[in-house]
């Protein structure tokens, strides 16, 4: 709390990310599926993505990713109150992948949770550790988006898996000074368009079996015309209500930072949403679609290039379907 007993307001202390070191080009992936490697460039803008090796997985590219941000804070381990990891790619059903982080990392004291929302999985968690930290202005919050999609890749349907990567980027959450800060936050579902991205195979409908394996239920599906229809109605809407809910104009952002689906979406989408005065921060060339780890690897990498006083929208949309979008009046720790 301040002096004068007013809650100070939280925001992002610091970013880590991590990718894996091994790189995927074009070539290999179109080898693999049987296209050219310039059709892929050519719809995707996408060059090259990162594969977890083949013993990593979600919670490695976590704790990896965190450990950096906690470093980049000047935070202990131990600090941490709140470990949040996004991930629809997690290490197994059970446990939650935020304990083996949890263990991994050393915050022994730390209350954790997965949350799985896909693409605006980050935004949805920087949101949790607001509300979180209402009851403890003093406490640490340590936000993880990881993903290991290349485990997940149905290589039979080449409009996907020349899409996805794996990656994992964190944020420490934590009281800044006012004027700096999270200023608004905007989280829509839409659970009606909840088939246009999906993973069928290994739960509770459809538990893993020879069928399903048969059927690669357990690998990523995509609507690619429905997905591009859904962001392109959606999204602009939410990024202008979200600016608005925080006192201010869509024109005067200074930096955007999306989820990265593919290039010539992410392009169409900046265009609509009349962005054309920010600096749209892109990760996809280099890295592909990592899921909720997009936003998070991509303001980690963006976050040298952010001066105090700028105003950064940060937004993840993809499957669920779910848009999630939120103001940051970028500064430094209180």
């Amino acid at each position: 709390m301040t002096r004068d007993g007013a809650a100070r307001p939280t925001g992002i202390l610091a970013t880590g990310s991590y990718v894996p070191k091994q790189e995927v080009t074009n070539e290999e992936v179109a080898a693999r599926v049987g296209v050219d490697p310039q059709w892929i460039a050519d719809r995707t803008q996408i060059t090259g993505r990162r594969w977890a090796a083949p013993d990593e997985a979600a919670s490695d590219l976590a704790v990896q990713a965190g450990l950096r941000a906690l470093e980049a804070a000047g935070v202990a381990a131990g600090e941490v109150d709140y470990l949040i990891v996004s991930t629809g790619t997690g290490d197994s059903p059970q446990p939650p992948t935020s304990y083996l982080v949890q263990d991994g990392i050393g915050a022994r004291d730390a209350a954790c949770f997965d949350i799985s929302v896909a693409c605006s999985g980050f935004v949805y968690g920087i949101e949790l550790a607001r509300a979180l930290l209402l009851d403890r202005p003093d406490g640490i919050a340590l936000v993880i988006a990881a993903e290991v999609y290349s485990r997940f890749a149905d290589f039979s349907d080449r409009r996907t898996c020349v899409l996805l990567g794996d990656g994992a980027g964190a944020a420490v959450i934590g009281a800044v000074e006012a004027p700096h800060g999270v200023l608004a936050v905007d989280l829509v579902s839409r659970g009606d368009a909840h088939e246009l991205i999906r993973v069928e195979g290994g739960g509770s409908r459809r538990p893993a079996s020879h069928e399903t394996v048969r059927d690669r239920a357990h690998t990523v599906s995509m609507d690619g015309r429905g997905v591009t229809e859904f962001v392109l109605a959606e999204v602009p809407a939410v990024l202008e209500r979200v600016a608005r809910r925080a006192g201010v104009e869509l024109s005067d952002v200074d930096h955007f930072v999306p989820h990265q689906p593919n290039g010539v979406l992410l392009g169409r989408l900046s265009e609509a949403a009349g962005l054309s005065r920010a600096r749209t921060h892109r990760t996809v060339e280099r890295y592909g679609n990592m899921g909720s780890a997009s936003v998070a690897v991509t303001l980690a990498e963006a976050a040298p290039d952010l001066a105090p006083g700028d105003l950064v929208l940060i937004a993840g949309f993809g499957g669920g379907m779910a848009v999630g979008a939120t103001v940051v009046h970028w500064g430094v720790g209180a």
